[in-house]
């Protein structure tokens, strides 16, 4: 894959960073030059290590780039008004993307929380920076009880912004997945109208770099790099009973 790629989530803690590494570990594996940017940082201090850190440990991109960071554990903006710093300018975040995508193969960028929350006092969101990047946007989902509505109000925002979906992925695959979430696979497709584009396994964030890049690869489908194939994962996790 290569441009330009706005990650994204129905929500904060559905493995939008581990994808973002996931993405960044196959690219790097087919030899793209690779930037990873983070607009906004928010609940930490200047000295600790953020999501970035745990891309490049993960997936050890050419280039991180995190635009702003704020102590408050809340939205971008809110983080912003608590610390008494300026917002975040969506508009030069746009500047300093294009102007890595001329140096880079390929761009990821991370969004904070999900698709429509505030980075500043005008509302504007991280569905505002795609659409000035022009940029497609991968979906990170959790699979349990309660995606199906986050995330068809997700896509639904996506669309009604003429925004294209790059593909909706699981950010955390349990190992005993229950029935809710096996159950929500084949909605989820509907919802997107288009196969799973990939799932990764829940607690991947904790593996080394080596065993990393191979459940990114057998997690993520041809399209972003790897070998995924939704069909088969389906019917290994239908619940429905056997005919």
């Amino acid at each position: 894959m290569r441009g330009t790629l706005v990650v994204t989530g129905t929500g904060t803690g559905v493995g939008k960073t581990v994808v973002t590494a996931a993405v960044a570990a196959l690219a790097r594996a087919a030899g793209l030059s690779v930037a990873v940017v983070k607009p906004a940082q928010t609940g930490l201090l200047p000295d600790e290590p953020g999501d970035l850190a745990d891309v490049q440990r993960l997936a050890a991109p050419t280039t991180l780039v995190e635009l702003a960071r704020f102590p408050a554990p809340l939205a971008p903006a809110a983080a912003a008004r608590l610390s008494g710093r300026p917002y975040v300018d969506l508009a030069e975040c746009a500047e300093r993307i294009r102007s890595l995508s001329e140096d880079h193969e390929l761009v990821l960028v991370e969004g904070a929380g999900g698709l429509l929350v505030p980075f500043d006092d005008a509302g504007g969101t991280l569905a505002d920076l795609a659409v000035r990047l022009g940029a497609p946007t991968l979906v990170v989902v959790d699979p349990a009880l309660g995606t199906l509505n986050h995330t068809a109000l997700t896509l639904e925002a996506l669309g009604r912004r003429a925004i294209d979906c790059a593909g909706v992925v699981l950010g955390a695959w349990p190992a005993w997945p229950d029935l809710a979430s096996r159950s929500n696979l084949a909605d989820l497709e509907a919802l997107a109208r288009a196969p799973l584009a990939g799932a990764l396994p829940s607690g991947s964030a904790a593996l080394a770099r080596g065993e990393f890049a191979a459940a990114a690869r057998s997690g993520l489908a041809p399209a972003l790099g790897g070998q995924f194939d939704a069909a088969d994962f389906r019917r290994r996790h239908d619940p429905a009973p056997a005919s």
